[in-house]
């Protein structure tokens, strides 16, 4: 079973997480071969001020 982690940050919609882990979910069935049962698919949902990339928090990016 393909368990699927995903992290971004926080602020899209319930619809928004519905339509895209139903698009991940189809993509595993379709490329892995299992069945959609089988995927979980776990959102994290990170504070701007929780991240940074190169050195600086994107809450501080511009």
């Amino acid at each position: 079973m393909p368990t699927i982690r995903v992290e971004m940050f926080e602020g899209r919609t319930p619809e928004q997480k519905r339509e895209f882990v139903k698009a991940v979910t189809e993509a595993a069935v379709k490329t892995l071969g299992t069945s959609p049962e089988a995927v979980d698919v776990i959102l994290f949902d990170i504070k701007k001020s929780d991240w940074a990339s190169a050195g600086v928090l994107w809450s501080e990016k511009k």
